[in-house]
């Protein structure tokens, strides 16, 4: 590279980063969403639909950025906000976000943003029953009151699998690449925390709590 080369891309060395690899993973964006009650704040949860992936679950509202309808990761979480809860873009009044959430045992970037949802009441909304099944409140302060409890998973890096019939799967040719044998098997072993609420009437884990962490502590400050 000579020094002209360089100079002409100097400029793009000082742009914000970005996350290195993310156009390898799903990206999706959640709206954290609130909903004022005799002058309380209330996240508003809702349980997935039990035919879809992830069924039963609880969630905020979102869903995976879509380039033909979604101009920025704010577009996707209010474009499936409206979808998901029936609410016109008028009544979600965004204040804020959190910072990005990796997921590299899901492969999934995910977005969120936090709205307020303008509402009276939980009959104000039309949910679109193919994704939501029921949707409820909580207060925002049994988070702040409460103590997630933490278990934990292990992230392996498989460089094979067996597949259904028993038949081993290479993906990663290390020893013909000659790479060190620490990678001739699988390794990594990350033990990653994940969080619980064992919240009534459901339970709230995983990316779910762990966005509800992140806001708490963003109060806390």
């Amino acid at each position: 590279m000579k020094n002209n080369d360089f100079m002409k891309i100097e400029d793009e060395f000082l742009k914000p980063p970005g996350i290195l690899g993310s156009d390898e993973f799903m990206k999706a964006s959640v709206l954290i969403t609130l909903v004022l009650k005799d002058d309380e704040y209330f996240f508003l949860f809702e349980k997935r639909n039990d035919e879809i992936r992830q069924g039963g679950e609880i969630c905020f509202p979102g869903g995976l950025f879509d380039d033909k309808k979604d101009s920025s990761s704010e577009e996707t979480a209010i474009r499936e906000t409206i979808e998901e809860l029936g609410v016109t873009k008028d009544q979600i009044d965004i204040k804020g976000r959190l910072d990005t959430l990796i997921a590299p045992q899901a492969g999934i970037v995910i977005e969120s943003f936090i709205g307020i949802l303008k509402i009276n009441s939980l009959d104000e909304l039309t949910l679109s029953k193919d994704e939501v099944s029921e949707v409820f409140l909580l207060p925002v302060s049994y988070f702040e009151n409460n103590e997630p409890i933490i278990h934990k998973v292990r992230l392996v890096a498989e460089p094979y699998y067996y597949d259904k019939n028993g038949v081993k799967k290479v993906l990663l040719p290390s020893e013909e690449l000659n790479l060190p044998e620490r990678y001739h098997k699988p390794w990594g072993k990350k033990l990653i925390n994940v969080y619980f609420y064992d919240s009534k009437p459901e339970l709230i884990w995983g990316f779910t709590a762990k966005l509800i962490i992140a806001f708490i502590e963003k109060l806390a400050n």
